[in-house]
């Protein structure tokens, strides 16, 4: 049971992955998005239509992952954007407008589910090039299935953090979209273009916590419609704080979430408000790191300076 509770933290801790690294680089460029559940079931629906219909066409193995990746990103990317514009054109406020968008990602989820639940629509086929090992049939030793058992998603979204995580502390392009979310001003003065940064992060941030959408769907979850992915985006958001807005110490942060949510279904001998207690562990594990973390007034361990503050550029 022990190596089976790991494995499935794994997996379960990518959904929080992508939506954490996604969330990451939309709050470097300064901005608070707090639409991110509802992106990510946005990026759930447009994960499964990309798998199905490349299903039904006959693809294979590559070109359904490729379809639902890329339609996953679509489809959250094009949330970002409707963010991006109320927040930075028009200077709406940061926290509203995330709320609208989550609560209108999660109610499209609901009603697109319940429509394809009627039409008798499953995902099921599609799910299960996402659920095979991506290195083939692997041994039944602990190291292979903890390790090497999972599909191609769950190492997509440990390369995708890891490569997050260097560019923005080892290129000029992360540096740069430090110093927007840090000081945009100052950031202006110097010659960064705020404004195309800022968008280019809330839209490439979106469509990255996307993929977590329809990863869940179509792996965790085996192409069920019955569950619900608007729990993971609050917790992926949890994590962006948890890890410091590193994405590198996100993958850790991942693992260690995904296992607090799904260990109520692993312990025995506890009813069910027990359960549901336990459930709320990865919140107090967040507002304890914050607690914490301000005792240590580190500019490394805080956010940026400019979070949560649309930025309004005057005429030069």
């Amino acid at each position: 049971m022990f190596v089976t509770l790991i494995t499935q933290a794994i997996r379960f801790g990518v959904v929080f992955l992508y939506g954490s690294t996604g969330e990451t680089i939309v709050e470097k460029s300064g901005h608070l998005n707090l639409g991110i559940p509802g992106i990510m079931c946005m990026g759930a629906i447009g994960g499964c239509m990309g798998a199905n219909i490349a299903t039904k066409a006959g693809s294979g193995a590559f070109g359904v992952i490729i379809a639902a990746i890329f339609f996953a990103m679509l489809m959250a990317g094009m949330m970002g954007a409707v963010y991006g514009f109320f927040t930075i054109t028009l200077r709406c406020n940061q926290n509203v407008t995330g709320l609208i968008i989550t609560t209108f990602g999660a109610g499209t989820l609901g009603f697109w589910g319940s429509m394809m639940g009627r039409e008798g629509t499953t995902f099921f086929e599609a799910s299960k090039v996402f659920t095979a090992p991506m290195f083939g049939e692997v041994g039944s030793d602990w190291f292979s299935t903890i390790f090497l058992s999972h599909g191609v998603l769950v190492y997509v979204g440990i390369v995708i953090a890891i490569i997050v995580a260097i560019v923005l502390k080892h290129t000029r392009t992360g540096l740069s979209l430090t110093a927007v979310g840090e000081n945009p001003g100052a950031a202006d003065a110097a010659g960064i273009k705020v404004i195309k940064y800022k968008y280019t992060a809330c839209i490439l941030g979106a469509a990255i916590s996307g993929i977590g959408g329809a990863f869940y769907l179509l792996d965790c979850t085996r192409g069920s419609l019955e569950y619900v992915i608007e729990a993971m985006g609050w917790l992926a958001v949890a994590l962006v704080i948890f890890s410091l807005w590193r994405p590198n110490i996100g993958i850790l942060g991942s693992f260690i979430f995904g296992l607090l949510y799904i260990l109520p279904n692993y312990v025995e001998g506890v009813g069910f408000a027990e359960k549901e207690i336990l459930k709320i562990v990865p919140y107090a594990v967040t507002a304890l790191v914050l607690i914490v973390i301000s005792f240590f007034n580190k500019k490394e361990t805080q956010p940026p300076a400019g979070l949560g503050v649309n930025y309004f550029r005057e005429e030069r």
